[in-house]
C-alpha cells in the first residue's frame, strides 16, 4: 500500500479535481468547487516539485482546501450572485405586496388563506371571511397580512 502512495503524481490530483467538479454538478452548493480548485493547484505544485512526499501532498491539499473554501465564501459574500428572480426558492416572499380575499376569518391573529393551489397559514389582525388582505411579510412558513384598503 505504501508503494502506491509513493507514486502519487500531478495528474492524480487533476483527476481528483475533475471528480470533485463532477460532484459539484450533481450536488451544487459551491463546496466541492473549492476542493477541486485546491486539487488542481496542488497538481501544479506537484508538477513543479515531483519529489514531494505523499504525506506532504495531503497536508498541502488540506491547507489549500481550507484556504479555497474560506476565500471562496468571502468572495461570494462580497460579490453575490445577481439574478432576475431573487425570490425563486423563497416562495412566501413572492407573495409580498399581493392582495387576497379571505375564505376563512382570521381569529386570534391566525388564519388560513388559499393562494393559487396552496393553503398558507397567515398572521394578522382579526377579520371576517371575505375581507381583503395584503401580504406585508413572511415569517418562516407564515404569511404576515394586513387589511387592504
Amino acid at each position: 500500500m505504501m508503494g502506491l502512495l509513493d507514486q502519487v503524481e500531478f495528474w492524480h490530483w487533476w483527476v481528483l479535481g475533475v471528480v470533485l467538479l463532477i460532484l459539484e454538478v450533481f450536488a451544487p452548493g459551491a463546496f466541492f468547487l473549492w476542493l477541486a480548485i485546491a486539487a488542481g493547484v496542488l497538481g501544479l505544485l506537484v508538477m513543479a516539485m515531483p519529489s514531494m512526499a505523499w504525506d506532504m501532498q495531503l497536508l498541502v491539499f488540506a491547507v489549500l482546501s481550507v484556504a479555497a473554501v474560506v476565500l471562496g465564501r468571502l468572495w461570494l459574500r462580497r460579490h453575490p450572485i445577481v439574478t432576475d428572480r431573487p425570490t425563486l426558492n423563497r416562495r412566501g416572499d413572492q407573495y409580498v405586496g399581493r392582495v387576497f380575499t379571505l375564505d376563512e376569518p382570521v381569529i386570534n391573529g391566525f388564519g388560513k388563506i388559499r393562494v393559487d393551489d396552496t393553503t398558507w397559514k397567515i398572521r394578522g389582525d382579526d377579520c371576517a371571511a371575505g375581507a381583503r388582505v395584503r401580504v406585508v411579510g413572511v415569517d418562516g412558513t407564515t404569511l404576515v397580512v394586513d387589511t387592504a384598503d
